[in-house]
């Protein structure tokens, strides 16, 4: 009943919601048409190929603006020259306000654009010929067009992007067009295989790869205008959808039928090989003349990897380039769309996404294209979880830490004290491929973002998760920067994937409270603050997969993405350990097989376990603000 009655008004307050944006949307479309034309323009690159880009221009002719350029293979509708946009964002609706130029452009091989589409197509570092492109070339000649052929520019160009436009982002800062003087990559994809979108540590995010080729995989042999199919799961059940699919194999009879080309090729290229490296952003991260803003959000299953890791390598390989980075409280494009008040079930206090909007993103361009203003902005921008406040850095991670071990010990003991001899030797556990531990207690598909900070009672009383935590916290804790595992393990099996889930467990005496709706039972709240995946057969390389020798004590270890969360006095820090994660992570058959061509036979029960002695000391290394 109690999820049944969360449903409802979670429907209502959807409806709400949909009414409330159709009208803002009108009310934005009305704004762009009185005081903005749009063009329709047909740009030529260097190989002739030829790629669809609207404008909106200021109908106002008293000065010259700058352009915001979004690239985009989602689509840059509505298409025809009276049909003006009517989707608002936060960013978007103030580039209107603020008098951009507006661009955006279906990459090649999308929508109405010419050519063939690529994923990730890899950069050209040393093209043989004047017609080689890549995404590089196809953003300098769009911009070295625009800025030449649009009447009333100032010959300052902005490129900003979340997610898939956040890597076309990326791209355009690399071999950057003189005119382009800043960039935003947000959420930008970055390296597939390691971190980013269908792969983390090797293992396989099924839900969120298969919900969106099914989609945006199928052929497109000419230029369209229509959205990309639809696809009918048949159940809202995506626990039930995906155990009932079985082996990844079954993908491709079932219902793809070898059409959707990347589904195929993500089934050949299970390991890191020439295919992935030639795809990944970060070797290319030098000589970048932009000033960068990168932003990304604490709770973004996709692409925090691409956050994180962007920053540190321009901030690595390119000293003097003016380099920011933006974490807020937001999963993935959270602070694009609404205010950025909530997640789930929990309050951040504040409207952050509309903090970010007008005192980072706006100042940051109003400054680089206008020359508008005084940039006296921190280079790190971070929220901090937790306490619900903003931070103004120097740098990420900070260096006013001190790294503490947080050791695993017997009874479901957590403590920054490392065991000894008289405990227990582990904990294990019996992992069963046919029953995986859920990643979220709501039923979807991919994905109901507030997963990321959900409530994780809904596993701790499983038999096949091991919960660890610490006493009451003497006083408060604020842990930043990348959270890393070490533990001790053994496993039945000749594979196993280990997931580990770091977490805040709020005091049983906080007050049930009304929160969006409805009565919160926050005493006892498992709040997810981070958690990942690790397919142990890659614990030593992504390249060279090694099965485990059965019941062999072996060491692994991984890093969990940065964190920036304060943990309350009187609160306890948890640690769950658990082997599968589903359907977010498909699951590891547990013997050492290729997990792509797997059949049901390979699927076999094992027992887990983690030690914890004072030669096994399996832990977490985590900094702690000074």
């Amino acid at each position: 009943m109690r999820r049944m009655r969360f449903w409802m008004l979670s429907v209502i307050a959807l409806a709400v919601f949909l009414q409330s944006n159709r009208q803002a949307s009108a009310q934005f479309s009305e704004y762009v048409r009185e005081h903005y034309t749009k063009y329709e323009y047909k740009i030529p690159m260097r190989d002739g190929v030829k790629l669809y880009t609207i404008v909106y221009v200021p109908k106002d002719k008293s000065k010259t603006y700058p352009i915001i350029l979004k690239r985009t293979p989602y689509s840059v509708r509505p298409y025809g020259p009276d049909k003006y946009i009517e989707r608002v964002g936060n960013q978007r609706r103030r580039y209107f306000q603020e008098g951009y130029i507006v661009a955006f452009q279906d990459v090649r091989g999308r929508y109405m654009s010419e050519g063939d589409f690529v994923h990730m197509r890899p950069v050209i570092e040393r093209p043989r010929s004047k017609k080689q492109i890549d995404e590089t070339t196809d953003t300098y000649d769009t911009v070295d067009w625009l800025v030449k052929h649009i009447p009333n520019n100032n010959g300052r160009v902005g490129i900003s992007g979340i997610s898939y436009p956040g890597f076309y982002s990326t791209m355009g800062a690399i071999h950057a067009h003189p005119a382009v003087k800043a960039v935003s990559p947000q959420a930008p994809v970055t390296k597939w295989m390691a971190g980013d979108d269908w792969f983390h540590n090797g293992a396989f995010l099924i839900s969120h790869a298969f919900g969106f080729l099914i989609r945006f995989g199928w052929p497109r042999p000419k230029p369209k205008s229509e959205p990309d199919p639809s696809f009918d799961y048949g159940t809202p059940d995506g626990y039930k959808f995906y155990l009932n699919l079985g082996p990844l194999p079954n993908a491709n009879r079932q219902y793809m039928h070898h059409q959707v080309a990347f589904w195929d090729t993500l089934m050949r290229h299970g390991t890191w090989d020439d295919f992935w490296a030639s795809r990944s952003v970060l070797p290319h991260l030098r000589n970048i003349k932009p000033a960068m803003l990168v932003v990304g959000g604490w709770f973004d299953t996709e692409n925090l990897y691409g956050a994180l890791h962007t920053y540190a390598t321009i901030e690595k390989n390119n000293p003097k380039t003016v380099n920011h980075l933006v974490m807020g409280p937001w999963y993935h494009g959270q602070w694009s769309r609404g205010d950025g008040r909530s997640l789930g079930d929990i309050n951040f206090g504040s409207r952050t996404s509309e903090f970010y909007t007008e005192h980072v993103e706006v100042p940051f361009f109003n400054y680089y294209l206008k020359g508008q203003g005084r940039l006296d902005m921190a280079e790190a921008v971070m929220f901090e979880t937790g306490a619900n406040e903003w931070h103004f850095l120097d740098r990420w991670p900070p260096d006013n830490r001190d790294m503490r071990k947080l050791y695993l010990r017997d009874r479901g003991r957590l403590s920054f004290t490392p065991p000894v001899k008289s405990e227990a030797e582990y904990d294990e556990y019996i992992s069963d491929p046919a029953h995986p531990v859920p990643y979220t207690a709501e039923i979807t598909h991919w994905y109901n973002p507030a997963f990321m900070i959900e409530d994780q009672r809904f596993a701790d009383r499983r038999p096949d998760v091991l919960v660890f935590q610490t006493e009451p916290l003497g006083e408060d804790l604020s842990v930043a920067g990348p959270v890393k595992v070490s533990f001790y393990v053994s496993t039945s099996g000749t594979d196993s994937d280990w997931i580990v889930k770091l977490i805040d467990v709020f005091p049983d005496t906080m007050q049930t409270r009304e929160f969006r709706g409805r009565k919160v039972e926050y005493g006892g709240f498992e709040m997810l603050v981070r958690g990942d995946v690790l397919r142990g057969k890659f614990r030593n390389s992504l390249a060279n997969p090694e099965p485990f020798v059965p019941n062999q004590v072996t060491k692994i270890e991984f890093t969990l993405q940065d964190v920036f969360h304060r943990f309350k006095k009187r609160h306890r820090i948890m640690v769950q350990v658990q082997s599968t994660w589903f359907p977010m992570i498909d699951i590891n058959p547990q013997t050492f097989v290729n997990i792509y061509q797997a059949k049901p036979e390979d699927f076999q029960k094992a027992t887990q376990r983690v030690y914890h002695t004072p030669a096994l000391p399996s832990h977490l290394e985590i900094g702690i603000m000074r």
